[in-house]
Formats: structure tokens, C-alpha cells, sequence
């Protein structure tokens, strides 16, 4: 019967799957933490002043870094091309403020959200009283702009599917438009809204209420089962310890952020 067990085990052990995660493999062996991004979405991630790349993302991967024992490397890279750049191997996570969406997951694995946002809405100053919602802006007479491959231009499609819409390949060129007169409003993410609107005041009217319900994750290659393991139990570990709670706090309830940029 011993041997009957043994034989048994030794079977199944041969059958059952290998559950090896290249990616924290990977980022053991080399002693790095690379991170994939796109610079210019305040106040994730944003290229300062001196040429240092800041913001809540990029403080929260050095942070994990720091507890993984391993050096911190930033990935910029442009958003059209940051799936194909993790996927290939290029950076081990993408921390940039991505939403999670089926299409995405389709691609990638997320962790657990780290943060939810929503698409505010920023308009010329002559709809002030005119325009109240994102219904109002649903018409052809109206023209739209948005960041090109982002859930601000899915929104559009699915909420304002009778509007013109240009897309850009940078927020900051598609809100530019607005300002400069030549697009009547920009959809995108509350928290860039928001400090682009603080920045330029009496420029634009911010509809800050999002109609969108957007939780954000960090996303790896599937197939990585322990990666994922470890990252949500980081979050949980510094959304419990008060970590998370200083950062956030450093880049969304403070502006002196923004003498860096």
C-alpha cells in the first residue's frame, strides 16, 4: 500500500502544472523593479523640472521597490504601446493609471484597484450655465477631445456617440484645443482635470462630478500568480500601515507638488 501511495503521488506530482512566475524571478535575479508609464498624467506620473520623473505612481513603485529590496527603473513609455511594452518583457508591471477594463483584462492581469476615478468633463467658458452634464455635450454641433487609446475616448463613444469627436496623442495637446478655442470640451480623468483647471484658473469650467466609475490597477503578464500575491498584499499591507495614505495625501490633498513641474 506504501508503495501504491508513493507511486500515486509521484503520478500526480508529474502531472500537475508548474506554477513558476518569471516575473518576480526575474525581478529578483536582475535587482530591479521596472515600471512602465506614460509621463504627463498628473499627478501619477509627470516628468519634473530637473528631468526626475514624479508623482503618486512613481512614489508608490519606488516605495514597493524599497520593500523588495531592489532598485526602482522607470519605463516611460507612450500609452498606445504599454501593453506590447510589458508583454514583451520590456518592464515587469505597468503602475501608471490604468483602468481596468474587460478589454484590457482580455491582455493582462490586474491586481486588486489601488485607487478610483472617473471622466470629468472641461469646457470653454461660454457653455458656463448652457452645458450642465455630459448629456448636454451628446449633440453634433459639439466637438470633443480626448487622450487617443484611453477610457476618456471609450467614454465618448458610449455616452456622446452624437458628438465630433479629435483625438490627440497627449492630453495635454487635447485640452490645449479647448483653451485655444478650437474644441468645445475635454473628457478625461477627474484628477488631471482637476489640477490642470486649479492651474489655469478662469480658463476653462470644470464639471468635476465624473460620470464614469473607473477603478485603477497595476497590471502584469498573465500567468503570473504569485506576482499578483504579492502585489495585492502589498497594497493591503501599505493602505493598513498608513503608507499609502502619505503618499496619496502628497500628490492629491497638497499642490506644493507642482513648483516641481
Amino acid at each position: 500500500m506504501k508503495k501504491l501511495l508513493c507511486a500515486v503521488a509521484l503520478t500526480f506530482a508529474a502531472s500537475a502544472p508548474a506554477f513558476a512566475d518569471p516575473i518576480l524571478d526575474d525581478i529578483k535575479d536582475s535587482g530591479e523593479l521596472k515600471v512602465c508609464f506614460d509621463s504627463g498624467y498628473m499627478p501619477f506620473e509627470m516628468t519634473a523640472k530637473n528631468g526626475q520623473y514624479v508623482g503618486f505612481d512613481v512614489d508608490l513603485g519606488k516605495q514597493m521597490a524599497r520593500a523588495m529590496g531592489v532598485k526602482y527603473v522607470p519605463v516611460n513609455t507612450a500609452w498606445d504601446g504599454i501593453i506590447p511594452t510589458l508583454l514583451t518583457g520590456k518592464c515587469h508591471v505597468i503602475m501608471g493609471g490604468m483602468t481596468i477594463t474587460p478589454m484590457r483584462n482580455i491582455q493582462v492581469n490586474f491586481a486588486d484597484p489601488y485607487v478610483v476615478i472617473g471622466q470629468s468633463i472641461l469646457m470653454q467658458t461660454k457653455y458656463e450655465g448652457k452645458v450642465a452634464s455630459y448629456r448636454d455635450l451628446n449633440n453634433p454641433d459639439f466637438v470633443v477631445a480626448t487622450k487617443l487609446g484611453t477610457t476618456g475616448e471609450q467614454a465618448i463613444k458610449r455616452y456622446l456617440p452624437k458628438a465630433k469627436v479629435n483625438l490627440y496623442e497627449t492630453q495635454s495637446e487635447a485640452v490645449l484645443e479647448v483653451t485655444n478655442g478650437k474644441v468645445d470640451a475635454f473628457i478625461y480623468d477627474l484628477p488631471y482635470n482637476s489640477i490642470y483647471n486649479a492651474e489655469n484658473k478662469g480658463q476653462l469650467v470644470h464639471l468635476a462630478k465624473p460620470f464614469t466609475y473607473e477603478p485603477l490597477g497595476w497590471a502584469v503578464p498573465q500567468g503570473n500568480p504569485d506576482t499578483l500575491n504579492f502585489l495585492n498584499n502589498y497594497l493591503r499591507q501599505i493602505k493598513g500601515d498608513g503608507t499609502y495614505d502619505r503618499i496619496y495625501n502628497k500628490w492629491f490633498n497638497d499642490d506644493k507638488w507642482l513648483k516641481q513641474i
